[in-house]
């Protein structure tokens, strides 16, 4: 997925905290990260960030949460 590694580039992302396997899938511009890590103390919003940078190839300090902080549903940004 390195070819959407753009800078200024927004994703949109479906979290799925707590799931017994982590994985990354891309259906219809939508991804949906599964991690491992709880809800808590922003240990679920780094994982995610941690997972999204993996699959650009891109370092995680480039992604910056737009949006989403609290929800299911978030906004990163490619700076």
């Amino acid at each position: 997925m390195a070819h959407l590694a753009v800078a200024g580039a927004e994703f949109a992302v479906r979290v799925t905290p707590r799931a017994r396997r982590p994985g990354v899938v891309v259906e219809a511009g939508l991804w949906r990260v599964a991690v491992t890590a709880p809800p808590e103390d922003g240990r679920a919003n780094a994982a995610v960030a941690e997972a999204v940078a993996h699959a650009l190839g891109v370092a995680k300090g480039r992604l910056v949460l737009v949006r989403g902080t609290t929800s299911r549903d978030k906004l990163f940004r490619l700076e």
